[in-house]
């Protein structure tokens, strides 16, 4: 979705995609809008940059930054703005993500970073966070979320009496 975003996704790396996916269907879920974008804080970081300061005067609310390895995205995101910052560590790498999970929880006091689980679980929840950060400004939204997640329930309630039938 690319009109008027609400929600800023970068990624370090087009292989981060098929994790970053995650967090864009659940906004999707919620019809937020939102915009895509890579850029790396090692191998590009004047666009890195440029994408973070710019992001509020374009009417972004809320940036989910998604790395793996060293994963200093996040944190060079929250440096550059005042919007709230989701950091996603992406799997991969001699440590499977624990190093990107370091990097993007570790943030010095007064830049903080939301850090999210490793991999699509992470980015699933970045997104449904990005909306509960959202729905705060908004009662359709927030109505929506208070459905999604009643649905939840009722799919726990389901399974549990086909598991009961058996």
């Amino acid at each position: 979705m690319r009109s008027e975003p609400k929600v800023l996704l970068i990624m370090g790396s087009d292989s981060d995609l098929p994790v970053m996916q995650e967090a864009a269907d659940a906004l999707s879920i919620f019809n937020v809008t939102y915009e895509m974008r890579i850029s790396s804080a090692h191998r590009s970081p004047s666009r890195t940059l440029l994408l973070a300061s710019e992001a509020a005067s374009r009417g972004i609310k809320v940036i989910i930054a998604g790395a793996g390895m060293a994963a200093h995205l996040a944190g060079v995101v929250a440096a550059k703005t005042t919007l709230p910052v989701i950091g996603v560590p992406m799997p991969g790498g001699a440590l499977n993500g624990m190093d990107a999970l370091y990097s993007t929880v570790q943030m010095p006091a007064g830049i903080p970073v939301a850090t999210m689980a490793i991999g699509k679980a992470g980015a699933k929840n970045a997104g449904l966070f990005a909306v509960q950060i959202l729905a705060l400004a908004d009662t359709e939204l927030s109505l929506a979320l208070h459905e999604y997640r009643s649905e939840m329930d009722k799919e726990v309630e389901r399974k549990d009496r086909e598991l009961q039938a058996r």
